[in-house]
């Protein structure tokens, strides 16, 4: 059974289903992008696809089509059933963070990320580069702002530093918040990312420590604002003029 996104209200409406708000879902009903998002993650025949939250199927759809293997990891119960319609489509019914991510070695991700787990569902994924290549997600447009930015943008952030450390991001383009049904407040954006090992660094976790610190006060100097932190910070930086190489440069002086 093949649905056109523009479609879903009528495909909800036979299936007695409708989108839960608890869990953020909000479903493309634009073909066009659908397949503007399939082609900028470069899907080949034969490619492993790690799909989250696919929902009523869009993009499930048209990765088939691409002669993908795909695994779908659907947390609704109600969706993944609605899922089985679809030959050769592997079904993990349950949320992301419990599906074991080895079964998807050697992948590609892609996703329409929940609004309300964004960050944690990156944190889970990006550092995984032993195991996927590609991430491509469609994400909040003030997220993905701060994912690609750079020094001196005003959107630059500790999550601008954390992505940054493990992928090279890119922003591919906007979807307008009317793709969407339920319309959601924002847009969005597809933000496409690259991992890779990530540099070296004694413990990352003290690493982001002293960047998420740095941030909390992002006009202060980092004299100031980490004062506590490490008394011996004399910088008279502030934190949104710090690329990653600087922030880890610092780190490795004050450790």
């Amino acid at each position: 059974m093949t649905y056109r996104p523009s479609q879903l209200r009528t495909l909800l409406k036979e299936n007695h289903l409708f989108p839960k708000k608890r869990l953020s879902q909000t479903f493309i009903i634009d073909g066009n992008i659908v397949r503007k998002v399939v082609e900028e993650a470069a899907v080949s025949p034969g490619d492993r696809v790690l799909e989250i939250g696919p929902g009523p199927g869009a993009f499930t759809e048209v990765l088939l089509e691409k002669e993908a293997s795909v695994i779908a990891v659907e947390k609704d119960p109600a969706y993944a059933r609605l899922l089985v319609r679809l030959e050769k489509l592997e079904i993990f019914e349950g949320d992301i963070r419990d599906f074991p991510l080895e079964r998807a070695a050697n992948a590609k991700i892609v996703a329409n990320l929940p609004f309300n787990i964004t960050t944690p569902i990156l944190a889970l994924l990006i550092p995984r580069s032993d195991l996927f290549t590609t991430a491509t997600f469609i994400v909040q447009e003030e997220v993905a702002r701060r994912i690609v930015a750079t020094p001196g943008s005003p959107h630059y952030s500790s999550l601008s530093l954390f992505v940054r450390f493990y992928t090279n991001p890119t922003y591919a383009f906007s979807i307008s918040r009317r793709s969407f049904y339920p319309v959601p407040r924002v847009d969005s954006a597809v933000v496409k990312l690259t991992l890779r090992p990530p540099p070296e660094v004694d413990s990352p976790a003290h690493f982001f420590i002293l960047v998420r610190t740095a941030f909390k006060q992002r006009r202060k100097m980092l004299r100031s604002s980490l004062k506590e932190l490490y008394p011996a910070c004399d910088s008279d930086k502030r934190p949104e003029e710090l690329s990653l190489e600087d922030f880890i440069s610092l780190y490795n002086f004050l450790k």
